[in-house]
């Protein structure tokens, strides 16, 4: 019996997968283990239900999604422990397939006490041989199927997360250059880090999203209505200051699309940089993408270096007024003639909504938290305790 813990964590709209991305990432380590005759027990969380049996984050549209993907039966088993759920994974035949039902329905998966996080994990020791980590995005958590079941069983990492640590390892260590790290989302306080990290092996650092207007705060610029992190400004300051001295071109976006609001049918306009110091549509509105002439810029750079690593979008791309300038990133990172890593969160989830042919680019992440602290220098708990970093 193997337990395989993955990252299904997909988005759902009315109990239906919208994106089934992080269930096809896995499915490389589930046919080996498959054609190997073992019994697969595959388990994963899925939102955060706090402990609670919440069906809107049941793991029943994950299993009969794992059946059309696999063309072939998947048990589903609606415990996550208990007997119930272990007298239903012993009922499978060599190769066959069930899903359990989410593991943050039991408060003990990412209790913050120890010892129930090891009482979890031991009722499930007694009951499988092996146990295979291949849900890249919560290697970076402690909780119980990550940390402690691995610990009590021989225990090894799936394909997918052999892959995952190959390509970000490769973003620190014998990278090509020019080496371009394009950086969006709404927070420049999350991306200080891995900011901090890469700096010493950076050519170029595109910045772009809600983070930006901090940035351009901390240079002096006024920034409207968008969002700024006024605690981070001085952080920000010492960043822009290294960069300068270690020669890494910090790019921002030379025009902005300004709305009058937060929302998908707002009248807009594209002010530059500067205009949003003065002008009375700059003052009274909100930033939410880059402009045609930063995307222009921002592509420039991004197709002729050899290594490009996106984390988050450049404006609020679920909107389609304000989804250019992640698509023309998108689509830049397609032309790279090296290596073209997206990031994970809503990187990867922009890329597919938007369109885009994921065997275009080199590599999408299914772990966007996980990428970003393993670049950072973290030990990640769920690498440390498969002998993957100390």
């Amino acid at each position: 019996m193997v337990f395989l813990r993955v990252d299904a964590n997909v988005p759902l709209e009315d109990g239906v997968i919208t994106d089934d991305g992080r269930i096809r990432a896995f499915l490389p380590t589930l046919d080996v283990l498959r054609n190997a005759g073992a019994r697969v027990v595959v388990a994963s969380h899925l939102g955060r239900p706090e402990g609670v049996a919440d069906p809107k984050y049941s793991l029943a549209p994950v299993a009969t999604r794992l059946a059309d993907l696999i063309q072939g039966p998947v048990r589903f088993i609606d415990h996550v422990s208990g007997p119930a759920a272990f007298e239903g994974v012993r009922e499978g035949a060599p190769g066959s397939v069930a899903v359990i039902q989410n593991l943050r329905f039991d408060p003990r998966e990412t209790s913050k006490v120890d010892s129930d996080r090891a009482a979890l994990a031991a009722e499930w020791a007694d009951h499988v041989d092996f146990v295979v980590s291949d849900g890249f995005g919560v290697v970076h958590r402690k909780q119980a199927s990550v940390v402690e079941l691995p610990s009590l069983r021989p225990s090894v990492a799936g394909l997918l997360i052999e892959r995952e640590v190959d390509v970000v390892t490769r973003l620190t260590k014998a990278v090509e250059h020019p080496y371009t790290v394009v950086l969006g989302g709404s927070k420049v306080s999350d991306k200080l880090g891995v900011i901090e990290a890469l700096l010493p092996a950076a050519d170029n650092i595109l910045i772009g999203g809600g983070m930006v207007f901090t940035v351009l705060a901390a240079q002096g610029h006024a920034i409207a209505s968008s969002l700024v992190e006024r605690d981070s400004i001085p952080t920000v300051r010492d960043f822009l200051s290294k960069a300068a001295e270690l020669g890494v071109e910090i790019v921002l976006p030379d025009d902005i699309v300004v709305a009058e609001s937060f929302a998908a049918d707002s009248p807009h306009v594209v002010l530059s940089s500067d205009a949003l110091e003065s002008g009375p549509a700059g003052a009274a509105g909100i930033g939410l993408d880059i402009g045609p002439s930063s995307q222009k810029v921002f592509a420039e750079v991004i197709r002729r270096s050899k290594t490009v690593f996106w984390n988050g979008p450049m404006g609020v791309f679920e909107f389609a007024a304000f989804s250019a300038g992640t698509r023309a990133v998108a689509e830049a990172l397609t032309a790279v003639q090296g290596l073209s890593v997206v990031g994970g969160g809503d990187s990867a989830a922009a890329v597919r909504a938007l369109g885009f042919n994921e065997d275009s680019f080199g590599h999408i992440s299914t772990g966007g938290g996980a990428s970003l602290e393993f670049l950072e220098g973290t030990v990640l708990p769920g690498l440390e305790i498969l002998g993957w970093q100390s």
